[in-house]
């Protein structure tokens, strides 16, 4: 074969392997995140028919023992859409929780339930998996610290082995009301300050059992970190995250997930992206964010790099380590899947 004929059949070869390839991407998705947390992107996850089931904001997501992901949105046609791994709706409920916001599972004693907070009603829930009211609280009057409903708006809960509720008033007064299995009040701490201590935008809350003490995590979105404290509310640790107003912290494993609303401030709208810390609490990868870097083991401000979000609101990790991103005030659109490779 002469080198010219040799050249131009290996071109066409060589073409036809990457328009291949791009088609076999394409095909599979996109790939997002860095390190050895990277994932692919499914847009049409979710096979809800919007003029059926739609949503407006979707804010939270879990997943219950049977596999089933719960959605929660502030949708009063269904305020929770139910369903498969492979994005099939199952069923749904819910029609009285139009400030619908924070979505918490709890397993007592072998039966799970739900924890709903609602910002409209200044009010929190223990529902049922099939929507039954259990028990609502109400805004904490004799902490002394709230005078009225209106000042009491819970973005979050989350609930320890013995039933204890603690619950995260992000964008209310800023403190975490901590109460028994029967909700009566136990304590209280944080409220808005300028001290470490103090919270702003406490906008979740989990407890971090990756170590020998048990602790909680709660987010201060407009300072870009989370706040770690003992369970009766003593400061011990800002992780920050530069760059990252970040959403709730969920927790799989030994890895710490968290939807960042906007990038660098809540000012900046579309700017959304995912982002993952280890055991450690070193940011590990970002998805649709930059890469994250550590100078002299500080971590640098991070940011929106690819727009596959606008605002994230939450992260649900499933029993294989997929994620799902919920996302609020973006087109109401369904979650995303993001499955991990």
């Amino acid at each position: 074969m002469e080198r010219r004929e040799f050249i131009r059949h290996t071109s066409v070869l060589s073409a036809g392997f990457f328009i291949a390839k791009d088609m076999l991407a394409k095909d599979n998705g996109p790939i997002y995140g860095h390190g050895n947390m990277r994932y692919r992107m499914d847009k049409n996850w979710s096979k809800a028919d919007s003029q059926k089931n739609p949503v407006n904001d979707c804010h939270e997501m879990v997943q219950d023992k049977k596999g089933r992901i719960l959605l929660l949105t502030n949708e009063t046609k269904n305020n929770v859409l139910i369903y498969n791994k492979s994005g099939r709706l199952l069923s749904t409920w819910g029609h009285d929780f139009p400030g619908a916001h924070g979505l918490t599972l709890f397993n007592e004693n072998g039966i799970e339930f739900l924890f709903i907070t609602d910002t409209v009603k200044h009010q929190v829930y223990k529902t049922t998996l099939d929507g039954r009211i259990l028990m609502t609280i109400d805004v904490p009057l004799e902490t002394g610290v709230y005078k009225k409903a209106e000042e009491f708006v819970p973005t979050e809960t989350t609930i320890d082995s013995n039933g204890d509720i603690f619950i995260a008033d992000g964008y209310g007064a800023q403190y975490v009301t901590h109460y028994d299995k029967d909700g009566k009040l136990k304590g209280f701490f944080g409220g808005k300050g300028e001290g470490d201590e103090h919270l702003d935008n406490a906008h979740g809350i989990v407890i971090d059992r990756r170590y020998d003490t048990p602790t909680l995590l709660v987010t201060d979105r407009t300072r870009n970190c989370f706040k770690r404290f003992s369970m009766d509310g003593k400061l011990q640790e800002v992780i920050r995250l530069p760059g990252a107003c970040v959403c709730r912290p969920v927790i799989k494993g030994d890895h710490l997930y968290a939807a960042v609303l906007r990038s660098p401030n809540l000012n900046s709208e579309n700017t959304g992206f995912t982002t993952i810390l280890d055991k450690n609490n070193k940011v590990v990868s970002n998805l649709g964010g930059t890469e994250p870097v550590y100078t002299d083991g500080v971590l640098q401000p991070m940011a929106q790099a690819e727009k596959i979000f606008l605002n994230p609101h939450d992260v649900c990790v499933d029993n294989d380590e997929n994620l799902y991103v919920a996302q609020w005030a973006s087109g109401k659109v369904y979650p995303y899947k993001f499955t991990r490779v």
